[in-house]
């Protein structure tokens, strides 16, 4: 008796907070969508900012192509770094201090403050290097910052589906290289696409790394990667800490939030239909 009470009391609290959480995040949905329903509309998305001060009317698509450059570009750098690091870790480690060593480079990089990826890349790649504010620079910077979110991810994903494949191709006598291009990347390549994917998702919505990196408040689409670009997250950052319209940056935040959102489950999508199949 007392043990059926104990599973049912667990499985109450942990539906409560399950619950909670469904609740938080439909709030914040509902909340950010009602402020900025007015301004929400097709030209919205489709227009350049205008107004004066800028942003205040207008629409946001310099922006939002920003981002979507920003967050493609950096996803590919961090994405195959992020993945040769957990191939590496999981088929080609041999020496333990050095895969020590590696894993806590992707520990500490996860720790580090979003600030100080901008910070190092100013420093780096524009003051030391003379490079200009641009994609490139952000691209670069949010890149080391979503290595370690990629590596992790992609670790797990290695160790569960390729390790079988690896152990029993090498007493088959067929070589690493092969066994990675032949069978294991083939396999594997629905989940890895979704974690660089949602590595793609939290690259964009970062606005610490592009603050002094490329991010500007009024620029068209880059047509370069060393051009400077508009970024959804700044461009709401703008918004609200100069307070020139909270209509607009309730509106931007639910297009972000939203886009968010779409790459979300578009990954979720594709992993169960891998699933299934």
């Amino acid at each position: 008796m007392r043990t059926k009470l104990q599973k049912f009391f667990t499985r109450l609290i942990l539906s409560i907070l399950g619950l909670c959480v469904i609740v938080v995040t439909l709030f914040l949905f509902l909340y950010v969508f009602w402020k900025g329903k007015k301004v929400f509309s097709l030209s919205f998305l489709l227009d350049k900012p205008a107004g004066v001060p800028l942003g205040t009317a207008g629409g946001i698509y310099p922006a939002l192509m920003g981002s979507i450059y920003l967050g493609a570009l950096s996803a590919l750098i961090g994405g195959v770094l992020g993945i040769g690091a957990a191939i590496y870790l999981v088929f080609y480690s041999t020496g333990k201090r050095f895969s020590v060593l590696v894993n806590m480079a992707i520990t500490g990089l996860s720790g580090i403050p979003s600030i100080l990826f901008g910070l190092v890349g100013y420093t780096l790649l524009i003051y030391r290097f003379g490079l200009s504010r641009s994609l490139l620079c952000s691209a670069l910077c949010v890149a080391a910052m979503i290595i370690p979110f990629v590596a992790i991810r992609a670790e797990k994903i290695l160790e569960e589906k390729g390790r079988e494949y690896m152990k029993n191709s090498l007493s088959l006598g067929l070589s690493r290289e092969y066994t990675l291009r032949k069978l294991i990347l083939p396999v594997c390549f629905i989940e890895l696409l979704g974690t660089v994917a949602l590595g793609m998702a939290y690259g964009m919505g970062a606005v610490a790394p592009i603050l002094y990196t490329g991010a500007v408040m009024q620029a068209d689409v880059p047509h370069s990667l060393s051009d400077p670009f508009m970024s959804l997250p700044y461009h709401l950052y703008i918004l609200v800490n100069n307070g020139f319209s909270l209509d607009y940056a309730y509106g931007t935040a639910f297009v972000l939030m939203l886009f968010l959102l779409i790459i979300q489950l578009i990954c979720k999508f594709i992993t169960y239909l891998r699933k299934d199949n």
